[in-house]
């Protein structure tokens, strides 16, 4: 920043060089403002054609090495906590504070909770006993000295409101002189050390309310514009007061005066609330001392260098300013409670804060562009920021649990802040006018030379043109000969270009014919092919033909053998049950026997029961014997019987073998049944969950298929689970899983349902694999042709895949290779959903990504989007997210190395159209996914390629998910590919 000054003293002007001079202005010195700057500053380019200016010290400034764009100084950042008030002490008195300060190691411990807290490290850390006197020194004495010898300085001080930036600053020390702020200390030092004959010291004070600039001591000029330098960006106020000090007594008075004409008001965190940014502006105005001579260079426009000479000495001034900024509190308004123009207010305060802070966020990471134009705030600290000023912030923090956000809040714009760089110069300038006293005469004795030199310069030039005439001549007569030699040239040119089109021609002529001859060959070949073809498919045709006729000759051959093995098994069964049965009633006998209050009579009436059943049981066995002998007569082929009576006994028996058939069948049938209501059970609970919810949506890493219900059908869900719990401990697990090899159509589709739902179970899960019912299922996926058991088995086997040695047991038989082919042959969009819920929880294994890759789980897996069914694409996205995380992790453990076998599948093109999905469920993953194939260095050149670099930019920036977008915004900053491309697209994020 800079600041006009509107007063002059005693005829002394002086300004900043900002061009060399020429030989030519040298006269007009004398009236018009122009000055010498020293080597301190420097332009950074001159036009051509203008004079410079250069410094001889023996050597120059160039051979010197010292850079003369000024020394780079980082921001000094202090911390200060204020001890706690009689409202904490009364509301925190069960709470610690929720900061720990370690002065000895200049560094703060920030404490989110009991057992872990977060360290801080800065220039300066200062407890809520240390004295004003100790803050001036550590902060703002150092900035005091360097504004004392030339530099421009900024102390500023930020932080909640009522934490005691005020106090900190703007203490006057009236009733305690130990209380006085920087600026009152500040302004003792800058008395202390200027000469009053000699150095000029000047004040503004001016606040920024509601983002107007106002002065504080003539509060009618509420409205003061901010002027920018278009060549050197410096700042300034033009309409403020300037008050020249002599003494400390006039300095406080003008500080009573600001304070009194500043805005405050009560509010819930502070009774006298700022409610705007107080600016204290000193310029001081001194004679530098000990100057030794200097020997000057000026060169003229015909680059004719004259020499000032050495015996002038040049008075020098240094011109530097000193801004204490007091920055209104940061506030939350729930917390403040502010209402109407007060919330107006505050908007105004933290929206200036906030572009304060982006301004300090883009000079610590580097960033092009700095937004100083957001604010009028930024606008006057430009200097202090990013500028040539040496700064010093004090960062004001509270105790109080309670404000635990805003202080991390301040203590982060501190740790930004103390990343920012700034430039600081000296600020010294010549006074011109007596410069230019001196120099007159040397300029009327340089004006004599020139003069004499001006003449020897036209009697050279007159002996130049008869030369140059002489030469003009030679030139003409070498000019005929080029135009002869050049005319030459040209003819055989043309001649070549002629020759070389003709050979042009007759080679595309030639290529032309090659190309039809090769074309005539081409489908010469492909004839003889396509007959060649013909032929041989004829040919199979006849012998699969007659395969086919001798294969149905055989198996119906075979179907009549299994029919009557089945038939003559169906016999043996019954009877092994009736006596199962007849054993389970003799144990039932036995039990009734044990109670001693029984009768005797009752007792001999059992024994006799016990008799007859026993003699069934003997009777049952001799049949069944007897039948296991005739079975082996039958299977052996002994069809014929000689004895009448023996196909008499066998007719019986076929006729009690049909009784105990039917009875088969009525029991089948009562199991069809109650597969029927668990089947009507789950479609009603299906219907219901279509009317609560509109569309669903797949989440986690392994999730079950088909099975999450809402929260508000927990009735419906334990009805149905204990429908299935019944039927499971009614017939059994192995009973129903048998079921799955029915020749009905209709019990497979039941049974396969139930041990789905089953399977949705993880207590279930572990029984259903040791029975060996992921192996049926797996059977049952390859040999149905009916699309509901296909997809009700997919869906299982979805169910199954969620736990981690079942998803080994499913790549160990073969499982991926059937849910790949079940895939290709699908077109059901529910049963493409099971399939891809199935093979996504087979992705987030990372032992089994490989065999999952060569198997054609990733291929089944971008084929499936050719459905575009919404539940399709969510289950594909999810895998898809899963497959990228292990390779992530993979990578980050280094066991994984190399592109990612999802853009070797041509994944990439998929996710980057889908990145920005209608769907929420599908976009989730897929950007999930996205992030973390960026992750690998290795994949950084084709996300780039592919375009998928502005997907996760929009991700960084727009996506609803915290998590998503901080790890987008990681991987951009992580990435030296992104940083060079987005820098070479000069792109920010």
């Amino acid at each position: 920043m800079a600041f006009a000054s509107h007063n002059s003293k005693n005829g002394l002007h002086a300004s900043r060089l900002d061009r060399p001079l020429s030989v030519n202005s040298m006269k007009s010195l004398a009236s018009s403002p122009t000055a010498l700057t020293p080597t301190s500053t420097r332009p950074k380019s001159a036009a051509p054609g203008s004079s410079s200016v250069q410094r001889r010290n023996g050597t120059g400034a160039q051979k010197s090495g010292k850079d003369d764009s000024g020394v780079s100084g980082r921001v000094r950042v202090a911390v200060r906590l204020r001890p706690r008030n009689a409202e904490e002490l009364a509301a925190d008195a069960d709470f610690a504070d929720c900061v720990e300060l370690l002065p000895e190691l200049k560094r703060l411990k920030l404490r989110k909770n009991n057992w872990d807290c977060e360290t801080y490290q800065f220039d300066e850390v200062l407890t809520e006993t240390a004295s004003q006197k100790r803050v001036y020194e550590v902060v703002a004495k150092p900035v005091v000295e360097s504004v004392l010898e030339g530099y421009n300085g900024t102390v500023m001080a930020y932080g909640q409101t009522g934490t005691g930036k005020t106090f900190t600053l703007g203490r006057l020390g009236e009733e305690d002189c130990a209380d006085r702020g920087i600026m009152v200390r500040a302004m003792e030092d800058i008395l202390a050390d200027i000469s009053p004959e000699h150095d000029t010291l000047t004040v503004s004070y001016l606040q920024l309310y509601m983002e107007t600039v106002q002065d504080l001591l003539a509060p009618e000029r509420d409205n003061i514009a901010i002027v920018e330098d278009p060549k050197t960006g410096d700042v300034s106020l033009p309409g403020t007061t300037l008050v020249e000090l002599k003494d400390q007594k006039s300095f406080l008075e003008l500080l009573q005066t600001g304070e009194a004409n500043r805005f405050a008001s009560n509010t819930k965190l502070n009774t006298e609330s700022s409610r705007s940014h107080a600016l204290l502006l000193v310029n001081v105005k001194r004679s530098a001392k000990n100057k030794q001579e200097k020997d000057f260079v000026i060169h003229n426009e015909n680059g004719n260098s004259v020499h000032v000479s050495k015996g002038h000495r040049v008075p020098t001034i240094r011109k530097s300013k000193l801004l204490i900024v007091d920055l209104a509190g940061s506030e939350r308004v729930d917390k403040s409670g502010h209402e109407g123009h007060q919330l107006e207010e505050a908007k105004a305060i933290n929206l200036s804060l906030t572009s304060l802070g982006k301004c300090i966020n883009a000079l610590a990471e580097n960033s092009p562009h700095v937004p100083t134009r957001d604010s009028k705030l930024t606008r006057l600290l430009r200097d202090s920021f990013g500028g040539t000023a040496r700064t010093s912030l004090i960062i004001t923090i509270g105790p109080s649990p309670r404000h635990r956000g805003e202080t991390s809040s301040t203590i982060l714009f501190g740790q930004r802040a103390m990343k920012v760089e700034n430039m600081v110069k000296l600020k010294e300038e010549f006074d011109y006018k007596s410069l230019c006293r001196r120099l007159e005469a040397e300029l009327d004795k340089l004006i004599a030379d020139n003069e004499r030199q001006a003449q020897a310069i036209f009697d050279g030039e007159e002996d130049m043109e008869r030369k140059l005439e002489e030469a003009g001549t030679r030139v003409a007569e070498a000019e005929s000969k080029v135009a002869a030699a050049l005319e030459v040239i040209s003819k055989e040119k043309q001649r070549q270009q002629k020759e070389l089109v003709e050979m042009m021609q007759n080679l595309q002529i030639e290529r032309a014919h090659r190309e039809r001859l090769e074309l005539e060959l081409r489908e010469n070949v492909q004839d003889l092919q396509d007959k060649k073809k013909k032929q041989i498919y004829a040919e199979n045709e006849k012998h699969q033909k007659e395969i086919r006729d001798i294969l149905e000759q055989h198996q119906q051959e075979i179907k009549d053998v299994q029919t009557r093995l089945a038939n003559e098994c169906g016999q043996r069964e019954r009877l092994e049950k009736e006596l199962h049965e007849a054993n389970i009633c003799l144990q039932q006998s036995k039990e009734i026997l044990e109670p001693e209050n029984i009768h005797k009579e009752e007792l001999s009436d059992l024994k006799q029961m016990l008799e007859k059943e026993c003699e069934l049981r003997q009777q049952a066995e001799r049949e069944l014997d007897a039948f296991k002998r005739e079975e082996k007569k039958l299977t052996n082929g002994i069809t014929e019987k000689n004895d009448i009576g023996e196909i008499w006994v066998l007719k019986k028996r076929l006729e009690q073998e049909l009784l105990e058939r039917e009875k088969l069948e009525d029991e089948i049938k009562s199991l069809k049944q109650q597969l029927l209501q668990v089947h009507v059970d789950a479609e009603e609970r299906s219907r219901t969950i279509g009317k609560g919810s509109s569309a669903r949506s797949s989440g986690g890493s392994n999730s079950t298929i088909s099975l999450h219900t809402p929260s508000n059908m927990k009735d419906t869900i334990n009805g149905q689970r204990a429908t299935i719990a019944k039927l499971f401990e009614q017939v059994g697990l192995q009973k129903i899983l048998s079921l799955l090899e029915s020749e009905d159509v209709d019990v497979r589709v039941h049974a396969v349902k139930v041990v789905a739902n089953l399977a949705a179970e993880e207590v279930n899960q572990e029984k259903i694999v040791e029975a060996g019912g992921l192996g049926s299922l797996l059977t049952l996926l390859q040999s149905s042709e009916d699309e509901t058991i296909r997809r009700v088995a997919a869906g299982a086997i979805a169910n199954l895949a969620m736990n981690e040695t079942n998803q080994e047991l499913i790549m160990a038989q073969g499982g991926i290779g059937l849910l790949a082919r079940t895939a290709d042959d699908a077109e059901d969009p529910q049963t493409l959903r099971m399939v891809a819920g199935a093979i996504a929880n087979l992705c987030g294994n990372d032992k089994l990504q490989i065999k999952l890759r060569e198997e054609g789980g990733i291929r089944a897996l971008l084929g499936m989007v050719r459905s575009r069914h919404a539940d399709v694409l969510a289950q594909v996205a999810r895998g898809i997210a899963n497959f990228a995380k292990c390779e992530s992790r993979g990578a980050a453990q280094g066991y994984r190395t190399g592109r990612s076998l999802l853009i070797e599948d041509g994944a990439l093109p998929w996710i980057v159209a889908n990145a920005n999905n209608e769907a929420s469920s599908i976009r989730r993953h897929i950007e999930l996914a996205l992030c973390h194939l960026a992750q690998h260095e290795v994949n950084a050149k084709d996300v780039v390629s592919g375009g998928a670099l502005w997907e996760l930019i929009r991700i960084s920036r727009e996506c609803s998910r915290e998590d998503i977008r901080s790890l987008a915004q990681r991987t951009l900053n992580a990435s030296p590919t992104f940083q060079a491309e987005l820098r070479r697209l000069h792109v920010t994020y």
